[in-house]
């Protein structure tokens, strides 16, 4: 789940681009910076404290050196203000602002085992159903679910995980003592 510093970045960023009608070209820049921060090396070199601001700007400005004037400040912003780890998270909240603007949801969707295609599209159906919008799904495991799934879409949080399920049996079960 993205950070709060996260959204309010991209959604300043995606009003820019809609002002701008430059929603493709925005996309382009972030993936860049994306590709940066994914870079293990290169997101090595941007969070060490050993690194100098000036060199990790200069990073920045080369990576960058093609992009809008204004996704070049952005970069540099999020260099002076530390705010480096954001990028992924950014990234993918302008891309969701971008799908909710054309009608569709992004769910993030995470199962204790990978979805099949099949299931994919189950839960895909069920959630555009319930929604009444074309959903895209963003798919994550995580075993300690223990079975089930944990669905987030915007703010609503609908979770039907066994791990859940065996909390909410044992509070009621303490309760009851």
């Amino acid at each position: 789940m993205a950070s709060g510093a996260a959204k309010r970045y991209a959604q300043a960023v995606f009003e820019l681009a809609s002002e701008q009608g430059a929603i493709e070209r925005w996309n382009d820049d972030l993936a860049i910076l994306e590709a940066l921060a994914a870079d293990a090396e290169l997101a090595e070199f941007l969070a060490s404290p050993k690194t100098s601001e000036a060199d990790k700007l200069a990073l920045i400005d080369k990576a960058l050196a093609d992009a809008q004037p204004e996704a070049r400040r952005l970069g540099q912003m999020l260099v002076r203000r530390r705010r480096l780890p954001i990028i992924s998270d950014m990234v993918q909240a302008y891309r969701a602002a971008v799908l909710e603007r054309s009608g569709v949801l992004v769910a993030n969707v995470t199962t204790a085992v990978a979805l099949d295609t099949a299931g994919e599209k189950q839960v895909r159906d069920q959630l555009s159903e319930l929604f009444g919008k074309e959903v895209v799904l963003e798919t994550n495991v995580d075993p300690a679910l223990i079975g089930g799934v944990v669905v987030r879409v915007g703010d609503n949080l609908i979770d039907g995980s066994v791990a859940n399920s065996l909390r909410r049996l044992h509070e009621r079960l303490a309760a009851a003592n």
